[in-house]
């Protein structure tokens, strides 16, 4: 008879805790906008200050932007990417969960990776979901993050805020006699990426880092590692103020919003421009 009583089943290794994971939306804000120049002026010599603080409907655009990402209560927090040196947040008011740090880079793609690595910093984790969204798409509303994140939060890759393409579309070559039209392109199955894009941290990082440079969004950097982001139906008026037209339209477009969000949070009367940026009630003073 054996002098050891028989082994009993081997004891239950501990299960490890299952965290949901968190969002996170990542605001790139360090860029010029060279093209954004002034109205009227044909060569101006430069912007006095980049497009995403430049004015519109009485505040800094880039403050209607955050006005959007305030209301989503799904957040744990916003990181705006700044070039380093850029004050712009010093002076000015951020929510509670919103921060700047001034991790930007040359290229969009090295901003985001800054920015990956800031809320790394934070404590965001590799499965985390992140919301990476242009400064300068200011009329973006929070039912259109909110639906990005109810139709991502399930898939396995995530997605972007889309626009299906309403106008015929043209190839086109240069001659001496001008631009001439090659061909018309089936439009059926094309659509205009806008953002938020939403992916997971660690996937996000990986492609970003692979692709470089010449990844122009980050579903391109996603696509360019074999996987196919989900589209989300966006809308036409989540464009990127790029030239000096798109001032006046994005004016009107919260004109006709009566700046709704954005009045709730930083002053002034609906359906005129905010008073200014001194009478903000929503956000708080950086270094709280």
């Amino acid at each position: 008879m054996s002098a050891h009583p028989p082994a009993g089943p081997a004891p239950q290794q501990p299960v490890a805790h299952q965290v949901a994971p968190r969002l996170w939306a990542l605001i790139p804000c360090a860029g010029s906008g060279s093209r954004a120049l002034a109205a009227g002026q044909a060569e101006p010599p430069k912007p006095s200050q980049p497009k995403q603080y430049q004015l519109i409907a009485g505040q800094p655009l880039v403050l209607h932007t955050l006005a959007a990402f305030a209301s989503v209560t799904r957040l744990a927090g916003t990181l705006v990417v700044v070039a380093a040196g850029d004050d712009f947040f010093q002076r000015h008011a951020l929510h509670p969960g919103c921060w700047a740090a001034p991790c930007g880079g040359a290229t969009r793609a090295a901003s985001v990776l800054g920015g990956l690595q800031a809320l790394a910093a934070r404590g965001a984790q590799e499965g985390d979901w992140v919301l990476v969204h242009d400064a300068a798409r200011c009329l973006v509303t929070t039912r259109q993050i909110d639906s990005l994140i109810d139709a991502c939060l399930p898939d396995r890759v995530g997605g972007l805020l889309a626009h299906k393409l309403a106008d015929t579309l043209k190839t086109a070559s240069d001659g001496p006699g001008g631009a001439r039209v090659l061909s018309t392109v089936d439009r059926s199955d094309k659509w205009l990426a806008q953002t938020p894009q939403m992916f997971r941290l660690g996937p996000l990082r990986q492609a970003l880092q692979q692709v470089g440079s010449a990844a122009t969004d980050e579903a391109s950097a996603m696509e360019a590692m074999g996987l196919r982001p989900r589209l989300v139906e966006g809308a036409a008026h989540n464009f990127k103020v790029t030239y000096p037209e798109d001032f006046a339209l994005a004016e009107a477009v919260l004109a006709q919003r009566l700046h709704g969000a954005t009045v709730e949070r930083f002053g002034g009367h609906a359906g005129a421009a905010a008073a200014g940026v001194d009478k903000a009630v929503f956000f708080q003073r950086p270094g709280r």
